[in-house]
């Protein structure tokens, strides 16, 4: 069965938000967009070039990028002579069309817009994507070797390239500037060790604001704690697949970061948080740091909503033991029906709309893309903090491409790993809760490995 999301909002979420108005800046984006169209008749595939229907089957989902994309269709419908048979759904109902299709092994749907973290592990098990490897060797033009390593990790399945990343987006450090400067900062912190240092000094100086916020919620919190947890050296699980959130370096993850929302965090802070509500508290002027999706920093940098528009600063993810790997994952993907018949002209579709000159358009509307040359673009980032985009560029090369345990019941998953993080916050025993969360989770591990 096709799983719908756990509820959280990891990121990409907030742009759900924004269809209305950023489907005004799609026509403006067409002109840029259609000089990928080159390469759409160039793609590869599984089938032979004169196989196959004109028509080609396309579900998405609700999202800034595929209004930006519905703008430059008919371009690329003038330049194949193909047809797009559009579906654009959203996640709840794409989720309930995939478990019909996909289970039934109709051919009808042939590219699909799809989640790595959330079912791309589901999807993969039960064959239903297609290998596109090959496809993506040998689009030289199109250049797979730009996408960065994280999402690409994030769309391999058992060592097979099942979906081309199209959002990313990377977890790093929001803070003060004004604050650390009347702290005697001259920059932000380097390392994990120096963000507590911070934390707890600036709370000090400044009473009713907090040190540290970040998201509390058991499953909400586990995408944030997963780069304390690489940057610790731990991991979901080990090298034999076995769980691992007991290992000595994990059980520090947990009381570390519970522990900088226990002693630096807000007072009587909630433990059922997710993103909003710490966006919150930062924007409102409540924390000095808080670490989070980079996707959301609109939220702090838009005067409208921030009280703190003017002094928010960003920086790359704080080194711990192990150095600086925060994750840096793709939000959604593209991929084809394993039962597609259509598949020469799925890929053709897809190279279209992952060429650079199709991110680049997206990029500048807003929408973060997974191609290093375009994240490192000068024109295409224009538009954000500057710091914001070196942060970003660090993460994206240092960064971990999941986010959350590897599972097919990935929010059964977190509501476990998560629970240690609860503890720790509330000043309990993390280290026997993360002894417990490993029986559990190992036990899921198991049953899935049936």
């Amino acid at each position: 069965m096709v799983r719908r999301g756990d509820g959280s909002n990891d990121g990409a979420a907030s742009t759900l938000k924004e269809i209305d108005v950023l489907r005004r800046t799609a026509a403006g984006s067409a002109l840029a967009l259609a000089a990928a169209l080159s390469l759409s008749a160039c793609g590869g595939g599984g089938d032979d070039e004169g196989t196959g229907s004109k028509t080609i089957q396309v579900t998405l989902a609700n999202h800034v990028w595929t209004e930006n994309l519905k703008a430059a269709l008919p371009e690329f419908e003038k330049s194949t002579g193909l047809k797009v048979e559009l579906t654009q759904l959203g996640e709840d109902q794409l989720s309930d069309q995939y478990n019909v299709k996909l289970n039934a092994g109709t051919s009808d749907l042939d590219v699909m817009m799809y989640r790595p973290l959330q079912e791309g592990k589901l999807f993969g098990k039960n064959g239903y994507l297609s290998d596109l490897t090959e496809d993506v060797k040998g689009a030289t033009d199109w250049n797979w070797g730009d996408f960065q390593p994280g999402p690409v990790e994030a769309a391999t399945y058992d060592d097979k390239v099942v979906g081309v990343p199209l959002i990313t987006e990377t977890e790093v450090l929001y803070y003060r500037k004004d604050l650390l400067a009347k702290a005697g900062y001259s920059a932000p912190p380097k390392t994990l060790d120096e963000l507590k240092e911070a934390a707890a000094k600036v709370q000090a100086a400044n009473p009713g604001v907090a040190g540290f916020v970040a998201r509390t919620g058991k499953s909400a919190a586990v995408t944030q704690f997963s780069s304390y947890l690489y940057s610790f050296g731990g991991n979901w699980v080990d090298e034999s697949g076995k769980a691992s959130v007991n290992s000595a370096e994990a059980k520090q993850a947990y009381a570390y970061y519970g522990g900088l929302l226990h002693d630096h965090g807000p007072k009587n802070v909630s433990t059922d948080m997710s993103w909003p509500e710490a966006m919150a508290i930062f924007t409102q002027g409540q924390a000095a740091f808080y670490t989070e999706a980079s996707s959301l920093y609109k939220n702090a940098t838009d005067p409208a909503k921030s009280k703190v528009s003017e002094t928010v600063g960003f920086a790359p993810f704080p080194e711990g033991p192990a150095g600086s790997k925060p994750y840096n994952v793709p939000s959604w993907a593209l991929g084809i029906n394993e039962a597609s018949e259509n598949k020469a002209n799925a890929w053709k579709f897809i190279e279209w709309a992952t060429t650079k000159e199709q991110t680049l358009a997206n990029q500048k509307a807003g929408v973060p893309g997974a191609r290093t040359s375009v994240s490192s673009d000068a024109d295409a980032t224009s538009t954000y903090p500057k710091d914001l985009v070196e942060a970003s560029t660090a993460g994206a090369k240092n960064g971990v491409g999941f986010d959350r345990p590897q599972v097919v019941k990935v929010p059964e998953a977190r509501e476990l790993v998560g629970l240690p993080i609860v503890d720790a916050i509330t000043g309990k025993d993390s280290g026997a809760a993360a002894d417990e969360a490993a029986k559990a989770f190992q036990a899921l591990l198991d049953d899935e490995a049936k």
